[in-house]
């Protein structure tokens, strides 16, 4: 049961502009300047094109793995599926398995920055590198683990409700695959 408050889409004017009524944006909605700079954060993030939707997909999959949030990986499993990552692809991602080298070095930088606070090594951003990536892209990757350590942050004091299908279950030996 949520335990912070949520707001009514129908009535209130942060979902004026067509933001989609979920309930984790019911919720962050209680507290409007901080839901508008999310938002404009995210919406930067895609703008910027330094990594393709799918790639943002992986980054936010990976992350929310990382941080055990059913709320984030149910809805990133679904809309990775809509930039191209099908279910089985999207579980192959939270266990740490790119199709790719190029999106298995994008998995790895992710998972080392999560682990690693962002102290990753020269050899870790070397890989990112050799693989395609170039130093915008590096940012986003940061951007975008920063945005889905926040929302994983929030759903977990928040116990928000998941309003999309329930991502499928990691095999029991890795089901945190972190």
């Amino acid at each position: 049961m949520p335990r912070l408050a949520a707001v009514e889409p129908a009535s209130h004017p942060a979902f004026a502009g067509g933001v989609p009524p979920i309930n984790i944006f019911r919720g962050l909605a209680a507290n409007e300047e901080i839901f508008k700079g999310f938002l404009g954060f995210m919406g930067s993030i895609k703008q910027s094109k330094a990594l393709t939707e799918a790639e943002l997909e992986t980054v936010a999959l990976a992350t929310a793995q990382f941080m055990g949030c059913d709320y984030c990986l149910a809805a990133h499993t679904k809309i990775a599926a809509g930039a191209g990552l099908d279910g089985g692809h999207a579980i192959s991602i939270r266990q740490g398995r790119g199709a790719t080298p190029r999106e298995q070095a994008l998995i790895d930088f992710t998972r080392h920055i999560l682990h690693s606070k962002g102290f990753v090594t020269d050899a870790e951003l070397a890989a990112f590198r050799g693989a395609g990536f170039d130093d915008r892209a590096a940012i986003a990757v940061i951007a975008e683990a920063t945005a889905m350590t926040f929302t994983g942050l929030y759903n977990h004091v928040h116990q928000t409700e998941v309003d999309f299908p329930a991502a499928p279950a990691l095999e029991a030996a890795g089901a945190r695959a972190r």
